[in-house]
């Protein structure tokens, strides 16, 4: 033990010790003067009255005093090393949004981009660990399929029946969905949040520019994972056929990495193709880390704290408790 160490974590409890103190030195005194009757009893009959073993009963008030002072230095929190404790670090939260545009169909990579972009999903959700995880998706409009979970197992299941077919309407906005982010980091208090977003490209880079500089102020960054090709190739239509311009030519549908790569700017984020998947989930395991982890398979980080050593009073005042409550003593 080092004195120099030696302190009470909580010792506002000290100052209950000198009122009880007091009350029952004053207690005593009145009992070895009178044993309590002075006050019913005539001070001239009083003496007549007096056994002689009353004035060697033994009073309760000392060990009243005493019990309370331990009591009091137990709750003061009496202290003089430290330990190591597992520290609290707030879950990661992952938003991932999903591209379910007409253009997802495209085959430039095999089998086709939507059946990647699950792939590349799935990955992630593996590496997902104590992260809670929440799914967007979008096309003419954005629709939440699961809020911040960390219940992957539920999202592995819904995502497999995601494609552009089951979208009510057609079109390409991205704006709606991040967004739709946002409201989700702001209903679960998120402090350590990044949004990933699968996408072939968007029709609106303004409006979603200015949505991910919206969740880069939240303290979220947004990383674009670029689903194609940007040679691209040719667009499906409902039928099942290609989609033809005015002069009967197919509609290529590249990838428009510029527009993709702004968008991870905005976000504060980075743009990554499919190849880069590995990198991305590692980066993302990273991104919120503790820098004063060591054990880098600990979930949490050690903190040094005080060890409060007023347990150690705790038999004493248990022995003090049965001597007060004798029978005879109150």
């Amino acid at each position: 033990m080092s004195l120099g160490a030696f302190h009470f974590l909580y010792p506002g409890w000290l100052l209950t010790v000198p009122p009880l103190l007091g009350w029952a030195l004053w207690s005593l005194r009145r009992d070895r003067r009178s044993g309590g009757w002075a006050s019913v009893v005539d001070a001239e009959l009083l003496p007549a009255l007096r056994l002689g073993a009353a004035e060697r009963r033994s009073s309760p008030w000392v060990l009243i005093g005493i019990g309370w002072t331990l009591a009091a230095l137990a709750l003061a929190g009496p202290a003089w090393q430290r330990v190591q404790s597992a520290g609290y670090r707030a879950p990661d939260d992952w938003v991932v949004i999903l591209d379910l545009s007409p253009s997802m169909s495209v085959g430039d990579v095999a089998p086709d981009r939507i059946t990647r972009a699950r792939y590349a999903i799935d990955d992630l959700l593996s590496a997902a660990q104590d992260a809670r995880v929440g799914l967007i998706v979008f096309a003419g409009e954005a629709h939440t399929v699961v809020p911040l979970t960390s219940d992957v197992a539920t999202i592995r299941s819904l995502l497999q029946p995601l494609s552009p077919a089951i979208m009510p309407e057609a079109g390409d906005e991205i704006a709606p969905a991040l967004e739709g982010a946002g409201r989700l980091l702001r209903q679960a208090l998120s402090r350590n949040a990044s949004v990933i977003v699968f996408s072939d490209g968007f029709d609106d880079p303004d409006a979603g520019n200015a949505a991910a500089k919206t969740l880069r102020a939240l303290g979220a960054r947004v990383q674009v994972v670029g689903v194609g090709t940007v040679a691209g190739a040719p667009q499906l239509n409902a039928a099942g056929g290609f989609v033809q311009d005015s002069q009967g030519r197919s509609v290529l549908a590249h990838l428009p990495v510029d527009r993709l790569q702004a968008l991870a700017a905005a976000g504060g984020g980075r743009y990554w193709s499919l190849e880069q998947m590995p990198a991305l989930v590692a980066a993302l395991q990273t991104q919120h880390a503790n820098p004063l982890d060591t054990d880098a398979a600990s979930a949490a980080s050690d903190v040094d704290v005080w060890r409060n050593e007023g347990v150690w009073l705790l038999p004493v005042l248990l022995l003090m408790g049965v001597l007060i409550a004798r029978r005879g003593w109150l």
